[in-house]
């Protein structure tokens, strides 16, 4: 394509794209922004949480933090008189599934039941809290030891399978299993007729992926993953002017399209190239590190400060890849 071509077509989609819409969630510190009828996006109580309305309920992607678990509740309650029915994990990480307890609490399932209640009703129980197995894993423990969480945040439903299916409020939605992008627990969920992609931590546009090394977590699994929603998510073709494709809620930062997972995915991928090359030279991952190989990245997504740095990315990379090519040898 031309260039002078793709850059009209740019701006055009650009200024064609209108702003999603964001009903007002009464609170200043969450912010809900409308992804498409009947689906959004709670920003602001940890990690980004999906929110799937309809007449069967609420399915959730990922509870939150905590923090602010009041306020996500009584957000869905505006968007939707219906029961939370389900909360679906992305992974273990907290700002994921802090939350849990309380957003589980505050709704009810289709199939498990308490003790009977006046007049000897069953009553129903929480919401299902859904996720991989290593997920269950890591949020227990084995028996006399103590779990990083109470036991009425963990899943009540898990599987290992390459993916979970489901059929909620006349729509299929998939919760598809990768194991070894982030961590060893993630998944990536699809909603099929709302076209939409929940990422969970696979995706950050704030920073550099975070890949828990120590979790199961690898650069080539995270881009393995990234490829796998590359070839789910839809782009706007050939309407290209138009609003549509596939839309993309990633862990942290701002609703995507394929496009943007495209850039992100090559962006990563040209890192791993770089820091592969110099392994290959015999730099160790100090000499890494000095000759920056995020240079023409750092600026939009690195970071000297906080839970995940610049150079803990970097040393991710070095660490998944001298694995991986120690265990050839």
């Amino acid at each position: 394509m031309n260039k002078s071509i793709g850059a009209f077509l740019a701006v055009l989609i650009l200024s064609a794209w209108p702003a999603l819409a964001q009903p007002d969630s009464g609170d200043p510190e969450l912010e809900v922004v409308q992804v498409v009828p009947n689906f959004y996006m709670l920003a602001g109580a940890g990690g980004n949480i999906a929110v799937q309305t309809g007449p069967d309920g609420v399915v959730l992607v990922n509870a939150g933090s905590g923090k602010m678990s009041g306020k996500v509740i009584a957000a869905i309650q505006k968007l939707t008189p219906q029961p939370i029915r389900y909360i679906i994990n992305t992974s273990a990480d907290r700002d994921n599934v802090g939350g849990n307890a309380a957003l589980s609490k505050a709704g009810q399932s289709f199939t498990q039941a308490t003790n009977a209640g006046p007049g000897g009703i069953a009553a129903v129980g929480p919401a299902t809290i859904l996720a991989t197995d290593m997920v269950l894993t890591r949020m227990s423990a084995p028996a006399g030891k103590q779990a990083p969480y109470p036991s009425d945040a963990w899943p009540t439903e898990s599987f290992s399978l390459k993916e979970k299916k489901m059929y909620v409020n006349q729509e299929g939605i998939q919760a598809i299993y990768q194991p070894a992008a982030h961590s060893d627990g993630d998944v990536m969920v699809f909603f099929r007729r709302s076209d939409v992609l929940v990422a969970g931590d696979i995706l950050d546009t704030t920073h550099f992926p975070k890949i828990e090394v120590d979790q199961g977590g690898t650069i080539q699994g995270e881009i393995d993953a990234l490829n796998r929603m590359v070839e789910i998510a839809i782009p706007s073709i050939p309407l290209v002017w138009q609003r549509g494709g596939t839309l993309i809620i990633p862990g942290h930062g701002r609703i995507c399209d394929q496009a943007d997972l495209v850039e992100y995915r090559d962006m990563v991928t040209v890192i791993r190239d770089v820091v592969r090359d110099m392994i290959r030279r015999g730099m160790t991952l100090q000499q890494i590190q000095a000759a920056n190989p995020t240079a023409g990245f750092r600026g939009r997504y690195g970071a000297d400060s906080g839970d995940w740095t610049t150079g803990m990315f970097v040393e991710a990379i070095y660490r998944t890849l001298t694995v991986t090519k120690s265990s050839r040898n």
